[in-house]
């Protein structure tokens, strides 16, 4: 069994899990299940371009508040606006931050990048401070309803209710992956590796390095503001701590560690992970970041492929074993 067909299945295990999960769990258990997609899709937008472009963001958050606070400001302020209009303001307010960034971004990496982008971060958090009469500040956002979905041929579909929402999100979720996915397959995510491994020979065959960055940057933020605009949604309401907090810029990048960077379903993985600790910490939460630093160091020790290189390394043992097996049986057969 090739390693590609057990990627997919992996997947179709995944997806099937959560689109069954409502038949089976009840709404805690949902929320929980949604909270970790969405963090996920937050974690896979850093994977994109931390693994595939050698880029390492300490302040990924801002782009996920950017689109926490862009949909729940349109929600709040514009009536009638619809469900996928206000995602899609969300997203598109990630992508303007990382524009207005970039011309200062893609001209460095490696370390200079990481604490150029901690450091737009903590600005933008005072900004949102600063501005507390349209941000709220420490109370944030909140009250909005979620606006039902409209579907032609369809009809209107309530989004008040939760297993309605579940739906809506992990599709939006998944979709959101197949599109990352895609994007690296196309000749562009080539030139992403490209940038990553060896930028000079990139300009050496013609391609503009720093466009490349910062269309790459406007990729990876759009789809952190697409997670930010649905946690807004699942949150009903949008706090500065909880968007951009101390470590909301590094949960993701634990999550690709400890999951497993260069691959799509390790920061899956990693989240998955995550959220199992933080629900078996929930009774001593002063614990939890104790937890979480022993785990990481033991993965970046044992485990430098994260723990979805312990998955292969396990099926592939269980393959060889089962084939030993079938073979020792039919030669003993008469």
């Amino acid at each position: 069994m090739k390693r590609s067909f057990r990627k997919w299945l992996l997947w179709a295990v995944i997806l099937a899990g959560l689109y069954t999960a409502p038949v089976i769990f009840g709404v805690f258990e949902l929320n929980l299940l949604l909270g970790a997609s969405i963090f996920a899709l937050f974690s896979l937008s850093l994977n994109l371009l931390l693994s595939f472009t050698g880029l390492l963001s300490f302040g990924h958050a801002m782009f996920f508040a950017a689109g926490a606070y862009g949909t729940a400001l349109v929600l709040t302020r514009l009536d009638g606006c619809s469900l996928l209009s206000a995602i899609f303001i969300g997203a598109a307010s990630a992508v303007l931050v990382a524009l207005v960034l970039s011309p200062l971004l893609v001209r460095v990496s490696g370390h200079t990048f990481a604490m150029l982008t901690m450091a737009f971060s903590q600005i933008m958090y005072a900004t949102v401070m600063k501005f507390s009469h349209i941000t709220g500040g420490n109370d944030g956002i909140s009250g909005f309803s979620i606006p039902s979905l409209v579907i032609p041929a369809v009809g209107v579909v309530d989004m008040s209710l939760e297993r309605n929402f579940y739906y809506f999100a992990i599709s939006v979720m998944g979709l959101s992956t197949w599109v990352m996915w895609f994007f690296t397959r196309t000749p562009f995510g080539s030139i992403m590796v490209g940038i990553r491994d060896n930028p000079d020979r990139v300009t050496y065959l013609g391609f503009n390095v720093p466009l490349s960055k910062a269309i790459i940057l406007g990729v990876s933020a759009g789809f952190a503001g697409v997670a930010g605009s649905v946690y807004a949604l699942f949150q009903n309401m949008v706090s500065v701590d909880g968007v951009l907090g101390p470590l909301s810029s590094f949960t993701p990048l634990i999550n690709c560690f400890i999951g497993g960077l260069g691959t799509f379903i390790g920061p899956v993985f990693g989240t998955g992970i995550g959220t199992i600790l933080l629900e078996l910490m929930s009774a001593h939460p002063e614990q939890a970041q104790l937890v979480f630093s022993l785990v990481l160091i033991s993965v970046v020790l044992f485990l430098p492929g994260g723990a979805i290189m312990l998955y292969w390394k396990m099926t592939s043992r269980w393959i060889v074993l089962r084939n030993t097996v079938q073979t020792v049986i039919f030669k003993r057969q008469p």
